[in-house]
């Protein structure tokens, strides 16, 4: 007890005879003037652009900045900001995006992200007493022409990944690759994609009894689709593979299909209700015997989904509804929903829930001969049920002060 009271006098008199001592606190007279934006950033964005008030509230902000983000046919992500004026800047609304390339770091992403917000909040900023400190600069000259794209918009990727992991009871490998090809501009959308996949395991129980389990699958898939309007799209997929998992030694289907969206397709990234019919072809060879006693199948079939998603200063709305059957039997029939919804109740308070649920009565390719209860356990074949679901839900609650500008990553987050 007696060392550590020594030791704490000595901290206090290093402190105080050593280390320089903080200036008083002084009020910050230009950020009370500040323009107050309410938007989910990252710290960097916050010591980046530290010349705004971070407030927690959307009601406290002059501005409210949505983002969004989706996948480009380069492998890349476009990201959207829309900011829109409230209260004093009611009527001033802005949208503004990014492409980034799949070769870029994160690094280089979230710079290009700070530039795009600087550049958006510089109109809001000048009508507040801080605009007479802003510096606008151009640091690259520009060319008169733009050089072509030699790979005419094609993008290809491939992965290889995999893992070992064991112990005295217990050892497990999974290996996957993939490889893919896509091109993507206004008129088309052309995506093929291929992938291996391989999981085995193996459990010794009592040191006696040793139980052994694999599956694996192997497809190729394509995707071609043309646009026709702002509102409508027309293409079709093939697949053609097998799956230990699903008792398919080789199957082959093929699915064109229509599109419409009631929302302009340029505004995907704020709202959209896609509507999709397909009807195909689907050929399948059973690894063993069905119980409808099949070993191989010419299924005629045809889905009806319709997509609805939604961003807005209240918060998020995305719902999948997707009904498919097969026209031999239209008791042999798959409903599946699915949705997440995100919502601001008041201020400071959100709640969050979501899940999907099946009814499904299409199990064509369920093995005739019982399962064993490792492959029950296991899940390494398709187990046969009428229905599944899932299902979340939460609630945060934030209170103090409004503000949110300062970032200290001292011990962590």
């Amino acid at each position: 007890m007696k060392r550590m009271i020594f030791l704490l006098f000595i901290l206090s008199v290093f402190h105080n005879q050593v280390l320089p001592q903080a200036p008083s606190f002084q009020p910050d007279t230009l950020r009370k003037d500040a323009l107050n934006v309410y938007m989910q950033v990252s710290d960097y964005i916050r010591r980046e652009i530290p010349f705004i008030n971070y407030v927690r509230d959307i009601k406290d902000a002059g501005v409210y900045i949505i983002s969004t983000s989706q996948r480009t046919g380069s492998g890349g992500i476009e990201y959207s900001y829309f900011l829109v004026g409230q209260n004093q800047y009611t009527g001033m609304n802005d949208t503004l995006t990014i492409v980034t390339s799949p070769d870029e770091t994160s690094d280089m992403i979230r710079e290009k992200q700070v530039n795009t917000l600087k550049m958006g909040l510089m109109r809001y900023v000048a009508k507040t007493p801080l605009a007479k400190y802003m510096r606008i600069s151009f640091s690259e000259p520009l060319s008169e022409t733009v050089s072509s794209d030699k790979w005419d918009s094609w993008v290809f990727k491939s992965s290889i990944s995999g893992y070992l992991n064991g112990q005295k009871t217990y050892k497990s490998n999974y290996f996957a690759g993939t490889l893919s090809a896509s091109r993507i501009t206004e008129d088309w959308k052309i995506n093929f994609y291929a992938r291996y996949y391989k999981n085995s395991s193996k459990f010794i129980i009592n040191d006696v009894t040793t139980i052994r389990s694999s599956n694996d699958s192997k497809y190729i898939s394509a995707l071609v689709v043309k646009s026709l309007s702002d509102h409508w799209s027309i293409g079709g997929s093939t697949k053609t593979g097998s799956s230990s998992y699903d008792n398919e030694r080789s199957q082959l289907s093929l699915m064109p299909g229509i599109e419409y969206d009631i929302f302009p397709y340029s505004e995907s990234t704020r709202k959209q209700l896609r509507i999709l019919y397909s009807a195909g072809y689907n050929y399948v060879n059973y690894i063993d015997s069905t119980i409808y006693d099949k070993t191989k199948e010419h299924l005629w079939l045809h889905s009806l989904s319709a997509s609805y998603e939604v961003v807005q200063k209240w918060g998020s709305v995305d719902i999948i509804m997707e009904y498919r059957n097969y026209f031999h039997d239209w008791s042999k029939s798959n409903l599946s929903l699915y949705g997440y919804v995100n919502l601001r109740i008041v201020k400071g308070l959100s709640v969050n829930f979501g899940g999907s649920a099946s009814l499904i009565h299409d199990q064509l390719g369920l093995v005739k001969q019982g399962l064993t209860t490792e492959e029950i356990l296991l899940q390494r074949k398709e187990l046969e049920t009428q229905y599944q679901y899932y299902t979340s839900l939460g609630f945060s609650y934030t209170f103090g002060s409004i503000y949110s500008n300062v970032v200290n990553p001292r011990f962590g987050n």
